[in-house]
């Protein structure tokens, strides 16, 4: 009788065992990584999107997110994403030029005419059909907002294009950012973005570009105490999703996550441009030399480079964006 009491408190707790683990393990726990710091714009939009997806299925699905390139630099993410071992990651466009040559064209130099037109882009015809990766293992939930890239520089004021004459500055790794610097007359130097800050210490490069939030949450700044309001690209973030995790979901996740990836893009906006406003006010206090250049001989620059894209897909997403209006 012992004997059967015992068996019998084991099948029970090995019951309460089962019924917990399945209870886990139906949770759906999605993970995001990138290489941003936790104060970045992008890192609070993921937050927000972790809180929404909460709300909306009970608890239901958990977005775990792990920042400042725990899980790898911006490339070893994007595979990762492809492979299905991270569900998504936030990244800029230009790094995802190599999977994908179409989104190059965001890296060409002063290709918006402004915020509005950049936009009216990204929300028009032109910015979905961009935004669908499904041919290289990526879903794009969303852009986010990047700003606009502008250089900053180690030890010389960058007040015209010639100015660059001779300066190794850093750039993504894609084959349009090193295009623009040449055009620019600079010196292309494809680094990453976890490896910069050294590389600028240790003055392997001059210089790089960048936004001003990611400037100042980098750390640049402490190196490089001059920045050019240049605004050369306005290159946008993609929230890229495992296609291959998106076709196993069921259709009322799928909804779900489109619908929050929408909302998370509008929050993300929002606090971008607070964020980039009050940057540039810390880099003034921090001591950093901010120079607003004449952009005229920038943008003169750049024209040949638009034009060497003539008769070509990208020449035809040139033309398209140019003339995107409301």
């Amino acid at each position: 009788m012992k004997r059967f009491l015992i068996a019998g408190f084991l099948l029970g707790w090995l019951a309460l065992l089962t019924t917990s683990c399945q209870r886990e393990s139906g949770k759906i726990v999605l993970k995001a990584g990138h290489v941003l710091d936790t104060s970045h714009p992008s890192h609070k939009a993921l937050e927000f999107m972790a809180k929404r997806l909460a709300e909306r299925s009970g608890g239901r699905v958990e977005l775990r997110i792990y920042p400042s390139g725990q899980l790898g630099g911006n490339r070893e993410l994007i595979e990762q994403v492809q492979l299905g071992i991270i569900t998504m990651t936030p990244t800029s466009t230009g790094s995802l030029e190599s999977f994908k040559p179409e989104l190059g064209v965001f890296s060409l130099p002063y290709i918006f005419r402004d915020s509005i037109h950049y936009w009216q882009v990204l929300e028009g015809e032109t910015g979905k059909d961009l935004l669908d990766c499904t041919e290289v293992g990526l879903k794009g939930l969303c852009y986010f907002d990047a700003g606009s890239r502008s250089f900053y520089m180690k030890d010389a004021q960058l007040r015209t294009p010639d100015d660059l004459a001779g300066k190794k500055i850093r750039v993504m790794q894609n084959r349009t950012s090193m295009m623009m610097i040449d055009a620019l007359g600079g010196s292309p130097t494809p680094i990453s973005f976890g490896e910069l800050y050294s590389a600028l210490q240790q003055g392997v490069v001059d210089g790089a570009e960048n936004n001003p939030p990611s400037f100042l949450t980098s750390g640049h700044h402490e190196v490089c105490k001059y920045y050019t309001l240049d605004e050369h690209t306005r290159i946008p973030d993609l929230l890229a999703m495992s296609e291959k995790k998106w076709r196993n979901f069921p259709p009322d996740l799928q909804k779900m996550l489109t619908e929050v990836a929408a909302e998370t893009s509008q929050y993300q906006r929002k606090i971008w441009k607070k964020m980039s406003n009050n940057a540039l006010a810390t880099l003034k206090e921090k001591n950093v030399t901010i120079i607003t250049p004449d952009k005229s001989p920038f943008m003169e620059k750049v024209q040949e480079l638009h034009g060497s894209y003539r008769g070509t897909a990208t020449g035809t997403l040139i033309k398209r964006i140019k003339e995107q209006t409301e």
